[in-house]
């Protein structure tokens, strides 16, 4: 329930070894670089907007190139390749491929190349194929598409709708004789003909082909069909040789893909040593770096900077207008549950860390939801599998990722103990199914079914949910004794607490609740008058205090009735935890149901295969949409029941100027 202490930095060194020394902190990643100083006539900020739009072309041509390339030649990978993290590298390799990198610049550009001539190659394919798809009609025609006639003659080439026989033409034409009809070829869709006239007939022979539909053909060329056919085939083969011989010089570009792999990561980080540079103070000799940097790694960055070069470092601590950025300081249990709380917002200024009394709820609330042991055991074990297999390439954010699931696992583990559920009821429906055992239940539940008492699940999810809602009072609290802000632990904490506890007390003394909750808690005479004495107490503090910014008394009494009518939150808050109730029935009946079907199907010899099918896939469906649902829903319960009590956030994570690549994570040595 901490965060680390930042500290302002100033590192002023000489202009000669400002590129080793910004490599250097890009290596460390312990410093938030933020522009704190202004410029004047001796130090001011360097334009490198042309240098970083090359880097970013750069960086978009290895994308490129590595995408078209994995099109071609898939890259070798498993499912659980996301897992393995980024390779290590050392520093060496980031020196080293100043060689190699404009030859690495250029077989990019000549992927994409490559890949527009190969498209384009396939482009003319179809445009060539299509232009025999036109003339193959004609290929019986030996003369070329384009006569018109001879100085006697007139010809008509062209196409009619629908099948024609000569007897059909000749038929319509037989007025304007002497003429020579060819049918050059005929399907269901059209008649391609040759008409041959006289000269002088040759408008009226047109006017009845006219009616007849007919039309010219979509092409005309100088050659024969045939011959036009068969150079058109030539061009194909050559347009594919063409198109083959691109596709292997792709292909044989697969043995450098961790260079062009390299070149993106290695122009990303130049690109972000260039968007820090943009930021520093220069003058001619000199440039001066600020920023911030948690006080536990102050003074060794301070001492390897002045014993490596001729530097001056200066540390501070931030000033009340800083805007300091959040560095989450927790323990292994509560560390994976930065991101959610990052998901909401990072605690603001004068906040605390809400992460370490978060988790204690996440992972107990998420099991609840899930509550099945079977379900709990399946993801704790896959996730420490993969902890455990990728433990020493495994990326800190993947990590956490399953660090979280597992925990809840393990916290689903235990709900579905206490609640006797594993896979639903399996170990009754196989022992009753294949065994004929009767003696059930086989494990019964070390506390009840949830099924069978689901007014005691309510009452225990409600009282979940009240000791949730205190907790949240409580870190508010915890917040304002951080600000010394004692008198408002009174008011806004105290007086809360009283009315709240109070009024619980109040509830359970009334028969109707106790009646429709199942409880009978025997409160005594005693105690429920001086919960009413408490509550009253409470509610007019609550009145008289939760306006006291209000100088005029009128408008002061209001604001504390409309604060004290908060109250009703409270209650809707606290029926916001009866989806525990929800989600965790939804679970089991939904598994019971699955074991039912399955045992249904079981009779006869594929029965037993039957039954495992179904089991396995009506469990898998089950468990993939209640997880989720136990995901959603509990970062609900944190976000809107939680932190609205005591959290607003709005901080910035802490963001330091680091090696961010995609493929490598270079190091200063790898063992």
């Amino acid at each position: 329930m901490a965060l680390l202490q930042m500290q302002r930095i100033y590192i002023y060194a000489l202009k000669k070894d400002r590129k080793q020394i910004l490599e250097l902190l890009q290596r460390r990643g312990v410093v938030e670089v933020r522009s704190m100083l202004k410029e004047d006539k001796v130090f001011s900020k360097s334009d490198f907007s042309v240098v970083k739009q090359s880097l970013e072309r750069n960086i978009s041509i290895a994308e490129d190139s590595l995408n078209i390339l994995n099109s071609y030649v898939k890259e070798d990978s498993s499912l659980l390749s996301a897992l393995q993290g980024r390779k290590e590298l050392p520093v060496e390799v980031y020196d080293s491929f100043r060689e190699k990198y404009k030859p690495t610049v250029d077989i990019a550009k000549r992927i994409i190349e490559l890949s527009k001539i190969i498209a384009e190659g396939k482009a003319e394919v179809l445009r060539l194929q299509t232009q025999i798809e036109i003339i193959s009609p004609w290929v019986n025609l030996d003369i070329p598409l384009s006569f018109k006639g001879t100085k006697y003659t007139a010809g008509f080439i062209g196409t009619l709708p629908k099948p024609w026989t000569l007897e059909e033409i000749y038929e319509r034409l037989a007025q304007y004789m002497p003429l020579d009809v060819n049918i050059i070829s005929s399907s269901k869709e059209q008649t391609c003909i040759f008409v041959l006239c006289l000269n002088n007939n040759k408008d009226k022979v047109y006017e009845i082909l006219r009616g007849m539909d007919f039309s010219h053909p979509s092409v005309s060329i100088d050659i024969p069909p045939a011959e036009q056919l068969k150079s058109i085939m030539q061009q194909i083969d050559e347009v594919k040789k063409n198109i083959d011989a691109s596709i292997a010089e792709m292909e044989s570009y697969d043995e450098i893909r961790n260079d062009l792999k390299f070149l993106y990561d290695y122009d990303t980080m130049r690109l972000e040593k260039y968007e820090v540079l943009e930021t520093l103070l220069q003058s001619k000799n000199v440039f001066i770096i600020t920023g911030f940097i948690p006080k536990k790694d102050s003074n060794a960055l301070k001492e390897e900077l002045t014993t490596k070069f001729e530097s001056v470092v200066e540390l501070e601590e931030p000033r009340k207008k800083d805007d300091v950025p959040v560095l989450y300081k927790n323990n292994g249990f509560s560390e994976p549950l930065e991101g959610i709380v990052n998901s909401y917002s990072p605690p603001g200024k004068g906040e605390v860390d809400p992460t370490a009394a978060m988790s204690i709820f996440y992972y107990a609330l998420f099991g609840l939801m899930l509550s099945d042991a079977g379900y709990g055991l399946l993801i704790a074990l896959a996730c420490a599998l993969g902890l455990y297999k990728f433990r020493d390439t495994m990326e800190r954010s993947m990590k956490n990722t399953l660090k979280m699931y597992m925990y809840c696992g393990i916290a689903t583990i235990f709900w579905g103990i206490m609640f006797s559920s594993y896979f639903g009821d399996i170990f009754d429906v196989v022992a009753k199914t294949f065994f004929g055992v009767t003696d059930l239940p086989i494990i019964p539940p070390l506390w009840f079914y949830p099924v069978e008492k689901p007014m005691l699940m309510l009452t225990f999810s409600m009282a979940i949910g009240i000791v949730h809602l205190l907790t949240g009072l409580a870190m508010k609290g915890y917040q304002m004794a951080k600000q010394r802000d004692y008198m408002g632990i009174i008011y806004d904490v105290l007086l809360w607490y009283i009315l709240l506890i109070s009024s619980v007390v109040l509830l359970l003394s009334m028969k109707m609740i106790t009646n429709i909750l199942g409880v009978n808690p025997n409160i005594p005479d005693v105690l429920i008058d001086a919960a009413k004495i408490a509550f009253l107490v409470s509610a007019a503090g609550i009145v008289l205090t939760n306006g006291r910014e209000s100088k005029n008394w009128f408008k002061r009494i209001l604001k504390g009735l409309y604060a004290l009518y908060g109250l009703s939150g409270y209650l809707s808050d606290v029926l916001s935890y009866s989806r525990l109730l929800a989600l965790g029935l939804a679970t089991g009946i939904i598994g019971t149901v699955v074991n039912q079907m399955a045992a249904m199907a079981s009779g006869g010899v594929l029965g037993p295969v039957f039954f495992t099918i179904i089991v396995v896939l009506g469990h898998f469906l089950n468990l993939a949409i209640n997880a989720l649902g136990a995901y959603v829903h509990t970062n609900r319960l944190q976000y809107v029941e939680f932190f609205g009590k005591f959290y607003e956030g709005g901080g910035k994570v802490f963001k330091p100027f680091s090696i961010n690549t995609k493929y490598y994570n270079v190091k200063e040595s790898t063992e």
